[in-house]
């Protein structure tokens, strides 16, 4: 219930501290997960003191229980462990501290963490975190090669011996962190987080040697998948060895089998490109020369053509038809002009000998009346009549007389 408190009229730390116990009191038993942090077992006290943590949270809270409770647990059960606890919430009123009385204690085994990460890999492939269309493509040569992993550990040895012998000059941004315990998630979180905010990084390695499940359940968490999910630096997943496969694997934009696999899959191999390059040269070369041979043997069966050899026969083979023709021509029209001139002649020659003029020139006269008629008929005059002679030197009168 709401108390009415005021400035003057409050509450004593005491009363706070006594109702805050009576509220968690009334809560009942509940089942609560963690990981084991600390674990104190003092000869002689029958009470053992836990710490109980949520990695993916970083968030703990004390447990404790009469030793006949964790003495059957005690064999499996150390710091470091998933543990599943049956607890009543209780309130240490004289330092104002919650705490949990566990009543049971149940180690996960791996079938249960394995049957969780199952369900919890389906919810989030439902998400579409996994989806293969997520992935981005890493870049050909990166500028800088963001790397997390544990200090001085075999990974980290592994990826940055292997990359600088297969490109000397490329540079790191390594952040180590813890791989696995409680602080494992919140800190590769963190790194990857750091290095995605740092421009200059073009690829991140997250890189762990290879464990047990329990040691590999940190790169499993929800709160690291989701962070390297919202990644825009290209993530590279290096955890354990070939079997083994966190969520981490499936979110990255690349899964490598190995540190040293992630090595070799992110910076190109100085040899390797250097005979690639070769190879491409060499290739272009004799593609160039056998260009320019096609060419040459192109341009030499042209020249080796008449035309290109002798380029002034074609046009002399011209001229001699044209004046072939034109002589052709020639002779052709002094036939026909001189048949035409033949044929002239003998039509002048027809023509004058059927003229009048030239029958006149033979003798002959024509008589013409005084109106110019020509006289073709006795009958047409009388004796007395007045008319013309024509002949071929000129013309007379003349007269009938009878």
């Amino acid at each position: 219930m709401a108390l009415n408190t005021s400035p003057e009229a409050p509450l004593p730390v005491g009363e706070v501290s006594r109702l805050i116990g009576g509220w968690i009191d009334r809560l009942g038993a509940v089942w609560v997960e963690g990981q084991i942090t600390q674990l104190s077992r003092r000869p002689g006290q029958g009470v053992v003191f836990l710490t109980l943590r949520d990695p993916s949270h970083d968030i703990s809270v004390g447990v404790t229980c009469y030793r006949q409770v964790f003495d059957a647990v005690a064999g499996v059960v150390t710091e470091g462990a998933r543990v599943v606890v049956h607890a009543k919430p209780e309130w240490y009123a004289p330092r104002g501290q919650l705490s949990l009385r566990a009543v049971e204690i149940r180690p996960v085994g791996v079938g249960e963490l394995l049957a969780r990460l199952e369900q919890l890999k389906r919810s989030l492939g439902a998400e579409g975190l996994f989806a293969p269309e997520r992935r981005k493509p890493l870049p050909f040569l990166p500028h800088r090669v963001g790397l997390v992993c544990g200090r001085a550990s075999a990974a980290e040895r592994d990826v940055l011996e292997n990359a600088r012998r297969r490109w000397p000059a490329v540079r790191f941004e390594v952040r180590n962190v813890a791989v696995q315990g409680v602080r494992a998630v919140a800190q590769v979180v963190a790194a990857v987080q750091e290095l995605d905010g740092i421009p200059e990084v073009d690829v991140i390695i997250v890189a762990r040697g290879g464990g047990s499940v329990e040691d590999l359940l940190p790169f499993s968490d929800e709160a690291l998948v989701r962070a390297v999910s919202a990644c825009r630096t290209p993530v590279v997943s290096a955890i354990g060895h070939e079997p083994d496969s966190p969520l981490l694997d499936l979110v990255a934009d690349l899964r490598a089998s190995t540190p040293t696999d992630a090595a070799k899959k992110v910076v190109p191999d100085v040899g390797e490109e250097l005979e690639r390059v070769r190879l491409l040269r060499d290739r272009a070369l004799r593609t160039v020369q056998g260009l320019l041979e096609r060419e040459e043997r192109g341009l030499a069966h042209a020249l080796g053509r008449p035309s290109m050899e002798h380029p002034h026969r074609m046009v002399e083979q011209r001229e001699a038809e044209t004046d072939a023709l034109v002589a052709r021509s020639r002779r052709v029209l002094g036939h026909l002009l001189d048949r035409a001139v033949s044929e002239l002649a003998h039509t002048r020659a027809r023509v004058l000998s059927l003229s009048p003029a030239a029958t006149l020139e033979r003798g002959y006269a024509v008589l013409q009346r005084e109106d110019g008629a020509v006289v073709r008929s006795p009958d047409e005059v009388a004796a007395g009549d007045a008319l013309r002679a024509r002949v071929s030197a000129g013309e007379f009168a003349v007269r009938v007389t009878e």
